[in-house]
């Protein structure tokens, strides 16, 4: 079971702070997690600059330019953000039992531990 998914709200915990122009400290949405590179795109960081050569549409409208948009970031420098106090946390897995048509099932869940000081 992976520790962050689409949806999450996380915090980059590593890299240049935002006062030397890093993204150390941002919060955002998890857009996409790229399993087998072992990263993920969370929105509004990590920002960068494509160039984007011409060409035509079927429509016959231009396209192309300078376009900026999210490039993914290590799993590792990011941490969930626990719902409760807004600080990152670390995730724990336990077993909880669910009753669903009468049947009860064992499921593992996701929960956040207690946050520390500052991770």
């Amino acid at each position: 079971m992976a520790n962050i998914k689409k949806g999450d709200l996380v915090q980059v915990i590593s890299g240049k702070s935002q006062a030397r122009g890093g993204d150390r400290g941002k919060q955002g949405k998890v857009i996409e997690v790229l399993v087998d590179q072992e990263r993920v795109v969370v929105q509004g960081v990590n920002y960068v600059t494509k160039h984007v050569r011409v060409g035509q549409t079927q429509r016959g409208s231009k396209t192309g330019g300078i376009e900026t948009h999210e490039a993914p970031i290590h799993v590792s420098n990011v941490a969930i953000v626990d719902p409760e106090t807004k600080k990152p946390t670390r995730v724990g897995f336990r077993n909880e039992t669910v009753t669903k048509d009468g049947v009860e099932k064992t499921v593992r869940v996701r929960y956040a531990k207690k946050s520390g000081k500052d991770l």
